[in-house]
Order: structure tokens, then sequence, then C-alpha cells
């Protein structure tokens, strides 16, 4: 089944809403085994809805519309599809009675625009909302569907879930779809691929390796097709397993598991306690620790030691060390992890100093030095990263990098000191 995907509103031209709602579409129809040919976005433009849904029933099995659907004036969506099949508007009982329920739960008047609502293309069949007032429309038309959904997110996915999805199932003639995520950190794409290169070579004509990177990290997705779902699955497992054991130091997690959850599990896992000391990233490693459910039974605090005054009174580094090797520095940072082992009384602790930009450098320490350190009562290890000159992005690696660092740490994949990663 091939299927476009059309999001109808002019704040998405204009990038004032970001179009989470295709990203989610595609993922679930991609599951179900139906191909995303295209993804389109248009505005609130009567001819311009009609044109491209005509282009995209010529092409597609099923044609996916969101947006449009609310009560005011610039919500068109309706009238155009009513105007492309050639048919007229009717008044809908039954979304005026559920219209009223919700508004008699608020206390909320019925109001002109939400009986506007209540009209819809005589040749629709309707699919019930119940996470809203606008419903979800089927339409066919020579073996090809057109369904229109409110581009709320939430109303939209309890409209795919529970209505379209089951539908499209329904007419599926292709073999069934399923993935493997294998989560990686630590190494870019290319060095990965020259480790796994036998494996990717190797694979089954029906399955496919995709590599998907993001800032410090590289997710590894296996695809693959079998008439035999349950043959299919197996052999995905396996072939997971294998692609995990060619590069167990990068694997830090599935699906859609993320790297600070996969550090927490390491702590509770040992029984450890952690703190950060952070300078350039200004606590941002502590706020994605803690954006982890739970994570108060392993994170006990932070100290943010922006100026060097507070690096000396609140983590103990020495004057001497600010002054021999500058706050951006292996020994700096060394100093800064072992004092708040101390301070916070943790038995885990990373540290982070570095120059984010966009000024600040140095032909020594240029714009992007980053040095990290982790310490436990045992041992202590640093290493410097070099990034690039925007500062938010420095700021996103840099804690990546030293979440990635930590997880080395805590599993023993740790390099040696003085290396950079």
């Amino acid at each position: 089944m091939n299927v476009h995907i059309i999001t109808v509103g002019d704040e998405i031209l204009i990038g004032q809403v970001v179009d989470t709602n295709s990203a989610w579409m595609g993922q679930r129809l991609n599951l179900i085994g139906a191909s995303i040919e295209r993804i389109i976005s248009i505005g609130d433009d009567h001819d311009t809805i009609v044109s491209t849904i005509q282009s995209s029933l010529r092409e597609a099995d099923a044609v996916l519309m969101t947006g449009g659907l609310g009560p005011t004036r610039d919500d068109i969506t309706k009238k155009a599809i009513a105007g492309y099949f050639g048919v007229k508007m009717t008044f809908d009982q039954g979304t005026l009675e559920r219209v009223e329920k919700v508004l008699a739960r608020f206390n909320r008047p019925m109001t002109e625009q939400l009986k506007e609502q209540c009209y819809v293309p005589e040749n629709a069949v309707l699919l019930h909302n119940k996470m809203g007032t606008a419903p979800g429309m089927w339409f066919e038309q020579d073996g090809a569907v057109l369904v229109s959904m409110p581009g709320v997110p939430y109303e939209m996915q309890y409209l795919m879930e529970n209505e379209v999805l089951p539908r499209l199932k329904g007419r599926l003639n292709g073999k069934p779809i399923a993935h493997r995520t294998v989560l990686t950190s630590g190494e870019g794409e290319s060095f990965i691929a020259a480790r796994i290169e036998k494996f990717e070579a190797d694979l089954p004509a029906n399955v496919k390796l995709a590599y998907l990177p993001s800032l410090g990290q590289v997710r590894l997705r296996l695809t693959g097709r079998d008439a035999d779902e349950d043959r299919l699955n197996r052999l995905l497992d396996d072939l997971q397993a294998q692609l995990v054991a060619l590069i167990p130091d990068l694997v830090f997690g599935f699906g859609s598991n993320t790297l600070e959850a996969a550090v927490g599990e390491l702590l509770l896992d040992r029984g450890l306690s952690l703190a950060t000391a952070e300078s350039c990233t200004g606590g941002y490693v502590a706020h994605l620790i803690t954006s982890i459910p739970g994570s108060s039974r392993y994170f006990k605090g932070s100290v943010v030691a922006y100026a060097n005054e507070v690096k000396q009174m609140r983590l103990g580094v020495k004057p001497a060390t600010l002054a021999a090797h500058g706050a951006v520095s292996e020994e700096t940072v060394r100093e800064m992890a072992e004092g708040a082992l101390d301070a916070i009384g943790v038995d885990v602790a990373v540290s982070i100093s570095g120059i984010a930009g966009p000024d600040g450098g140095t032909p020594e320490k240029p714009v992007g030095t980053i040095w990290m350190a982790v310490a436990d009562k045992k041992r202590t290890e640093a290493v410097k990263i070099l990034a690039g000159r925007d500062r938010a992005r420095n700021i996103d690696y840099a804690a990546v990098r030293a979440l990635d660092f930590l997880r080395r740490f805590l599993a023993g994949h740790y390099p040696l000191p003085g290396k950079s990663l």
C-alpha cells in the first residue's frame, strides 16, 4: 500500500508550528507494512487543497490528511474535500450531540462556529473522535482511500490508532514488516560501518540496515519483510544479537531508550549514587539525568561552577591548578570531579569545563575545546573532545558525550587517561 500524507495549515508553512504529525503517522504506517511515498505540507487555500488531493489520489492507494477541521473561518479542509468530490455539505446530528455533551461537561455554551463543525461532506464515513469535537472522515474513490483528521496531535493519534490503522490493515496486500533498533554512542556512522562491514554485507536479501545519526549518537535500524511474521521476528532477533556482539562498547540500548535512561539503569544496577560538576554546560547534564522518572534514586545533586572562584570554594579546585593550566584543562576537570565526590557525598561524579563559544577561544584552546572527567573513590578518568563553533550545539554535544563517557566508565569501556573521545 502506497500512502501520501498531507498536512494543512499556514502555520506549518511559516514555521510557527512544527509538523510532528507526519513523523508519528509515518512510524505507525510503516509498522503495518505501508509504504509512505510522499509527505506534503500545504496552506489553508481551497484550490491548493483540491489540486493536492487530486494528484495524490492518482498516485497513492491511501491519502491521509490532517488539519483544517476546526470551527474557525480558516478551517476549510471539509469544504475543499466536498468541492473535490462535487458533493454538498450536510448537517450531522450525531456530531452535534457529541459537541453538546463536551460543552455541557465544561459548562460552555454552543456557538455558531461549533455548529459549523457539524457540517460534513455528504459522502463521508464519519470516524468517531473521543478526544475532540471534530470527527474524522473516510472517503473512497476508485479503490483509493482519502482520510481527513484533525491537526491536534492527540486527536489525530486517537483516530489513527482506533479507526484508521485497523481499517487500513484490512486493505494491505504486502508482506509484514518489522524493525529492530540498536542505539549507539561514542562513534560516528562511518567508524561503525567499518567495524560491521562484513555483517552488513552478509545480511539476507529481505533485511536492510539503516544508519540514523544524531548529535553524538547513531541509531542502527534493521528492517525486514517476510510473509511469515514469526520467522521474520526470529531472524531480526538473531541479527540484532550478532550486531550487538560486534560493537558492545558502543551499544547503550534498544528501541526508544535514551542515553540518560541507560546511565540511570547502570547506576541502579550497581547501587551507585551520582553528582555532576558543570561549567560550560551550565547544569544541562543534570537536567538530562533528572528528566528520567525515578532518577532521585541515584542522582543526588550538582554544582554549577561557572566561575573559577566557585570551582575553588565549592569543589576544592586548587588556585595553583587554575593558574598553571586554566579552567579548561585535564587537571581542572579531574579536581572538579573529585571535589564533587566529597562536596555532595556520592559514589561517582562527572565534571565538564570547556569553551562553548562563540568567543573565548585561543590558538591553543579554540572554541569547542571541552574537557570532562569521571571519578569514583578509586580512579579518575579524563578526556578531551573537540566540538564546533555553535554555542548551543556545543553544549548539547558536550552533555551527550559526558553521558557516554560516564556510561563507558560504569561499564568498563572507558578510554585511557588523556585520550580524546
